[in-house]
């Protein structure tokens, strides 16, 4: 009850103090509106340099499920990023995008050059060539994914406060890719109503957690319920020699209403009734010899497919945002990754753009049934949107909920088997 009155508390509070001094931008005479920051390098504008930065800044408390633990409440950057990417021709495209995750109190350094966390990194980095005005082909350090729509969110416009947790969507984040981009190749384009991607990259070589089964946090001894390793790439065959070192992916989609851009892999979380949006899309993941078995010293495959459908729907007093997704993992006999598992992961978010008051209240909802798990994971997550000016300045308060993930450091199996949090983020981009 005690953590129930204090997210009360919170969102009114904020919602109040948010929506009173944002009435000072509408009020005033400044214009507020939006312009790309975008470089032309000829009088057309068909050359040019684009620029988008962008910063989410994040209050967040402590596992509210906890008993006996004081209330803390600490400040994090999420993300912090710069992405530029440019054409002087139609015939070619070059993107750079770096910068930073989660920044903490607890991976701050002294003097910010001292440590790893704090560091800029790269994010993507690939160049582009048309072959038909249908057919794109490009490589480098890429973000054009198979499996779903989320598995290609952009960050700058979620329709929830961020990609909800565990990362299905992104199953592969650290595990055979950097931070949801991988080294490779890639294949992509639209044709009438269909859209495509495809791709064919090379793995990691230092997975997140060595690539080991989680499962042995579901169990009652410790021991892990499967004797798979995700280290297939790493561990030679029985000639000695080295087997999956290729992951084939993609995403096929139709657009049963308005099309939607494919010059960039980042799907939009909501147009805030911008755009009629209704697609239906199918995915899939396949990294043969992925898996490698430590009692029989053999190498299986890694077979993921999934489906999903989006819709935004314009109404007279805003919008109707609603997405559902069906991803059917399989690493191997009850094998638990550090974000998927295999069996059948569910996920579906609901929300509503009230244009008048530019609020956008939501609900997400994610199941995940793993074989190598006795119970299902679930997360939920409840929130509002305060769009200042559109995406370029909004924010965002939401109470998050994951249940029976034992891989999430405050979950022990036998222990705490809930975490709850109340978030808080400003989010900013030019």
């Amino acid at each position: 009850m005690k953590n129930q009155s204090l997210i009360t508390l919170l969102i009114v509070w904020f919602f109040s103090f948010g929506v009173l001094n944002a009435q000072d931008i509408s009020d005033d005479a400044e214009d507020h509106s939006y312009k790309p920051l975008k470089l032309s390098l000829n009088e057309e504008g068909t050359k040019y340099i684009r620029f988008i930065m962008w910063h989410q800044l994040w209050m967040t408390t402590d596992n509210l499920s906890a008993d006996n633990q004081n209330l803390n409440v600490n400040t994090s950057i999420r993300r912090s990023r710069f992405l530029a990417y440019s054409q002087i021709s139609s015939k070619f495209l070059i993107l750079t995008h770096f910068g930073l995750n989660s920044l903490t109190p607890s991976n701050l350094t002294s003097l910010g050059n001292n440590g790893n966390s704090p560091q800029l990194f790269l994010h993507g980095a690939w160049g582009e060539l048309k072959v038909t005005d249908n057919i794109y082909i490009g490589a480098g350090l890429h973000y054009w994914k198979g499996m779903t729509r989320l598995a290609n969110q952009s960050t700058l416009n979620f329709m929830t406060l961020d990609q909800s947790r565990p990362f299905n969507a992104w199953h592969s984040l650290g595990i055979t890719d950097q931070f949801a981009r991988h080294l490779g190749i890639y294949l992509k384009g639209a044709a009438g109503k269909f859209e495509y991607r495809f791709a064919l990259n090379n793995p990691i070589r230092s997975p997140l957690g060595g690539g080991i089964d989680y499962s042995r946090n579901f169990t009652e001894d410790g021991n892990p319920a499967s004797d798979l390793t995700y280290t297939g790439v790493t561990t030679s065959d029985s000639n000695g020699g080295v087997v999956g070192n290729n992951i084939f992916e993609g995403y096929v989609k139709y657009n049963l209403w308005e099309n939607e851009g494919t010059k960039l892999p980042y799907y939009v979380g909501t147009y805030l009734g911008k755009k009629k949006v209704l697609a239906i899309g199918g995915g899939f993941f396949l990294h043969p010899n992925g898996m490698y078995n430590n009692l029989t010293s053999e190498h299986s495959n890694v077979t993921h497919v999934a489906g999903d459908i989006f819709m935004e729907l314009p109404t007279s007093g805003g919008a109707l945002n609603a997405y559902v997704a069906v991803q059917k993992f399989n690493y191997g006999e009850n094998y638990i990754s550090r974000w998927g598992g295999t069996g059948t992961a569910f996920f579906s978010h609901f929300g509503y753009y009230l244009k008048n008051s530019n609020l956008m209240p939501y609900v997400a909802i994610s199941n995940s049934n793993y074989a190598g798990a006795n119970d299902d994971i679930s997360a939920l997550d409840i929130g509002v949107n305060y769009f200042i000016i559109g995406h370029h300045c909004k924010i965002t308060a939401e109470y998050h909920q994951i249940s029976k993930d034992y891989r999430e450091g405050a979950m022990t199996l036998g222990g705490i088997d809930q975490f709850s949090q109340f978030r808080l983020q400003l989010h900013v981009f030019l």
